[in-house]
């Protein structure tokens, strides 16, 4: 039986019918390929901050941050659920697809949400805990709720909740917030946009089948493509900020410099792509470069902080 609403599905005999969903099914719920990221970017930011946290405490944050990303994922899933049914991409998640019960996934999405807040508060500091509920409530409400279907500048200011997982981490370390942590928050920020935009050129019809105003469904293609190479180079000059302030090396700077300029080279490439290109290859490649782009740079702050820590104690040991 397939879920295209946000109702109980009822049976022949009007009662409640109980789902049969499997570990697996609400695992997916949880978004786990974005769930990913967001714990990457989070250790990133523990990683680079000042001061030390206990590995227990710091794998506790990391969990907390991972099932509070999670939540907000089935929080999604369970508004989105009836355009998830049309959409050729999302037709598959385990609400559309009946596996799973839309008050079942707002449940779990709620009971998650509570719990890795308030772990988060209690083990690590209230602080981080914070801006993790502000952070759900942003991408479940704001952006979801709100801004997903009422503006073509959805991903742009939805943005901010993919964006603050590596603050939360830096204060679950430090305890406060500070200009690095902002900077690291600005690359992921800067970074949304023209990797979903590339994604909607080549999901224009299915954006366009639910009447979710994207940006090439509303603006067009032309301003789209120009929006993406706008933001390609603010993502690039964000990407070497680190340097600039001290808190990463020349070699970083370096790299990330390079992974900026093919990130503008793509955002180009889309640039130059035909109007009403059928294959949308150029977006496609965009997309795909723009995933292994976040995880490069990141890695690379982190490899270039960890390099720069073990050079500082061995200076002191000698």
């Amino acid at each position: 039986m397939t879920v295209i609403d946000n109702h109980e599905a009822i049976g022949s005999e009007g009662a409640v019918r109980l789902s049969e969903a499997t570990a697996r099914d609400f695992f997916e719920l949880l978004k786990p390929r974005v769930m990913s990221l967001v714990v990457f970017t989070a250790l990133a930011g523990m990683v680079m901050a000042p001061g030390h946290i206990h590995p227990v405490i710091g794998f506790i944050a990391i969990l907390c941050i991972a099932v509070g990303a999670g939540a907000s994922g089935a929080l999604n899933m369970w508004y989105d659920a009836d355009i998830d049914a049309v959409m050729t991409r999302t037709a598959s998640r385990p609400i559309p697809a009946g596996k799973i019960l839309p008050g079942e996934a707002l449940a779990f999405g709620l009971t998650l949400s509570a719990f890795s807040v308030c772990i988060l508060g209690v083990v690590v500091n209230w602080l981080s805990a914070g801006l993790l509920a502000f952070t759900i409530f942003f991408y479940a409400v704001i952006y979801t709720i709100w801004l997903k279907r009422s503006t073509p500048q959805n991903i742009v200011i939805g943005g901010a909740a993919g964006a603050f997982p590596p603050m939360i981490g830096w204060a679950a370390v430090t305890g406060g917030v500070s200009v690095e942590s902002i900077v690291l928050f600005l690359i992921t920020f800067l970074w949304t946009p023209p990797h979903f935009w590339a994604l909607a050129l080549f999901k224009m019809r299915d954006y366009g089948a639910v009447g979710v105003p994207m940006m090439p469904n509303v603006c067009g293609e032309a301003v789209t493509k120009t929006q993406i190479v706008i933001y390609a180079v603010l993502t690039a000059i964000i990407g070497v900020v680190p340097t600039a302030l001290g808190f990463a090396s020349t070699v970083y700077g370096v790299f990330a410099a390079v992974l900026g300029l093919i990130f503008i080279w793509y955002s180009l490439g889309v640039h130059r792509m035909p109007e009403g290109d059928a294959r949308m290859l150029p977006a496609k490649k965009l997309f795909a470069f723009s995933i292994l782009y976040l995880f490069a740079i990141f890695s690379a702050l982190m490899i270039d902080h960890l390099v720069a820590t073990l050079w500082l104690a061995a200076g002191k040991a000698v």
